[in-house]
């Protein structure tokens, strides 16, 4: 079993930029990739960005592409989001996940992974 435990959200404003955090714990040596995914109200969870455990390749949504950023330090095993030029629309519960399978693409479906936290709000004032 892995757990996972998301620290960071808070209120932001448009323009600025939030840190997230998500700290692992258990059997994370069988972990093969980590994942960020969010939730606005009235709509599904949707992909965000994704980071392969081993070779630290990053995936990212359109949305976020050039303004957000996915982070791990494999030592700590803790995951990151790094969250700038932020928008209303990234107001949403920001969702950890963790994958123990290989999957060939980029990690952008729920279904590719086994792990996840409980979320952490972010909310963007505009």
């Amino acid at each position: 079993q892995v757990q996972l435990v998301e620290s960071g959200g808070e209120l932001g404003q448009a323009g600025g930029s939030l840190r997230l955090s998500c700290a692992a714990s258990g059997r994370t040596a069988s972990i093969y990739a980590m994942g960020w995914f969010r939730q606005a109200p009235g709509k599904e969870r949707e992909f965000v960005a994704a980071i392969d455990r081993s070779f630290g390749n990053t995936y990212y949504a359109d949305s976020v592409k050039g303004r957000f950023t996915i982070s791990r330090d494999n030592a700590k095993n803790t995951l990151y989001l790094r969250m700038g030029s932020l928008k209303p629309e990234d107001t949403a519960v920001y969702y950890c996940a963790a994958g123990t399978s290989y999957y060939s693409g980029s990690f952008s479906r729920e279904v590719e992974y086994d792990y996840w936290g409980q979320g952490t709000q972010v909310t963007v004032s505009s």
